[in-house]
């Protein structure tokens, strides 16, 4: 890699770095008393899905462990967000569902966090952000493959 495109790796990844805590952060102070950003972000991905995913399953898609997704589930299930139930075919396995309080929780989420996103947004504009997402897509495909180029 030459010097040049070595500053430029360097440079992206660290304005990708810091606008993920800094989007995190603001979105995070946004969400529901009590919610957290996991606990949102599971359940708008099962709102997203529309359909019943195993633990295991969730852990992959958020690329966390399954300590960490067993954490994030018994939180949203206490809470009455999800329901767990066992698989009928193999009794060692789960399966996650966001449940009416779940969506009416997600949705109350997504209300709290909408002005922040709109207003980037606005100050970005629609024609720019249509551009970008396409290379972000890829970045972020070829990140979960391992993939550099």
């Amino acid at each position: 890699m030459s010097d040049k495109a070595e500053e430029i790796a360097v440079a992206l990844f660290s304005e990708l770095l810091t606008a993920d805590q800094l989007a995190r952060s603001r979105i995070a102070k946004l969400l529901p008393r009590g919610m957290e950003l996991s606990q949102f972000s599971v359940l708008n991905h099962l709102s997203r899905v529309n359909d019943e995913r195993s633990p295991a399953q969730l852990a992959r898609a958020f690329h966390v462990t399954r300590g960490a997704m067993t954490n994030t589930l018994t939180k949203l299930e206490w809470a009455g967000h999800i329901h767990i139930r066992p698989d009928w075919d193999d009794a060692r396995r789960k399966f996650v569902a966001i449940s009416p309080s779940g969506r009416a929780a997600r949705d109350a989420a997504v209300q709290a966090i909408t002005p922040l996103i709109a207003d980037i947004v606005q100050a970005l504009g629609e024609p720019r952000l249509r551009t970008m997402l396409p290379i972000l897509r890829e970045l972020r495909t070829r990140l979960e493959l391992g993939d550099p180029g």
